[in-house]
């Protein structure tokens, strides 16, 4: 069988990305806020450069083709699919500004030092466990479809032997930390419109896999947990 992989990431494009996102990030903490000496908002800048930035670089080295797989949705994604990230995206996105207008406008939240700090655990182990979860699964697309093209195959290795959709659980990490770390409990609300569509989506992402990627049922029958061992 041929395997065809998705062709890279143009040097525009690449660019675009590099310059594009660090400043739509900046407008999201600091427009609501209404200005730039807000610390937090900075110790927030920081931790993901730094977080994300090392997630990167072991990724460019133990499995470089995910960036290739990752870059943009690709042909055969479900409809369905394409909807449901779009307002799981939506959700995400709007944390940001809903948590620095409430914490660093506002003044609505009060939370605790220790619950920030555990956002910030949450955050950084989310994206850690992602990472993971990219470095052992060359299949990691942002769509849901069956790459027949590239040969796609159950992966059962890293964070697949404890439960089957790992990169939905870093993602729920994520939501919830961006919220704490930012000392918002607003910020939650969109957080839990984000987690329970995604939710959704494992559930018809894991059936899709079940009906029609060889090999699916049986590593299913043996990694019984989609995203919480002993629970679900």
């Amino acid at each position: 069988m041929t395997v065809t992989e998705p062709p890279p990431m143009s040097r525009t494009a690449a660019i675009s990305y590099a310059i594009g996102l660090p400043l739509i990030l900046l407008a999201l903490i600091f427009l609501p806020v209404g200005r730039l000496d807000w610390p937090p908002g900075w110790i927030f800048i920081a931790f993901l450069f730094v977080v994300y930035g090392t997630a990167i670089l072991v990724l460019k080295r133990v499995n470089p083709a995910i960036f290739r797989a990752r870059n943009r949705f690709q042909a055969g994604t479900k409809r369905w699919d394409l909807i449901l990230v779009l307002f799981v995206c939506l959700g995400m996105i709007a944390e940001i500004p809903v948590a620095t207008f409430d914490a660093g406008r506002m003044a609505w939240s009060v939370m605790p030092t220790s619950v920030v700090i555990l956002g910030y655990v949450l955050l950084g182990a989310g994206i850690a466990f992602g990472a993971w979860a990219q470095a052992v699964n060359r299949f990691f697309e942002p769509g849901v479809r069956l790459q027949r093209e590239r040969g796609q195959h159950v992966i059962s290795t890293g964070p697949y032997a404890f439960v089957r959709h790992p990169g939905y659980v870093s993602a729920i990490m994520v939501f919830a930390g961006l919220a704490l770390a930012l000392a918002s409990w607003w910020a939650l609300i969109p957080a839990a419109w984000a987690t329970v569509l995604l939710i959704l989506r494992t559930i018809w992402e894991d059936a899709l896999l079940h009906a029609e990627l060889e090999g699916y049922a049986d590593y299913a029958s043996r990694v019984r947990f989609r995203l919480v061992p002993g629970l679900w």
